[in-house]
């Protein structure tokens, strides 16, 4: 991505059908996502068209067909998506946005098991 650019619900959701299927045209995508959001083929095209001029996908032709890829890593649109919620909703402070998941009991016992293997892998990782 050339620059920092924040997906809507719509554009994330386009983008996780091209990450999990690699590439597709707008068809593929539009039938992806049409139980869920019940939207014309045009609009997912309007939608392709827009994630490529931001640079977030790619696309390359097979006849009169545009094939869309993914121009942009899954984990990179993650990672700047949760780092602008932490600072728009905890100022920053992402013990805070743990502290938030963990008393509204949006983590549940396995995910806090999980999240102490983590933690201990990461400390370990930074005491070499």
């Amino acid at each position: 991505m050339k620059r920092k650019r924040q997906l809507g619900d719509l554009q994330f959701a386009i983008m996780r059908v091209l990450w999990e299927r690699g590439e597709a045209p707008a068809i593929e995508v539009h039938q992806a996502l049409l139980e869920e959001r019940g939207l014309a083929v045009t609009t997912i095209k309007t939608m392709l068209r827009k994630l490529e001029e931001y640079g977030c996908v790619e696309h390359r032709t097979n006849g009169r067909q545009f094939i869309y890829r993914p121009a942009i890593a899954e984990a990179d649109v993650r990672k700047g998506m949760v780092g602008d919620l932490v600072q728009r909703l905890f100022s920053g402070d992402s013990a805070a946005l743990v502290n938030h998941l963990v008393q509204s009991g949006e983590i549940n016992a396995d995910d806090l098991d999980r999240l102490r293997e983590v933690v201990a892998r990461k400390r370990k990782e930074r005491g070499k």
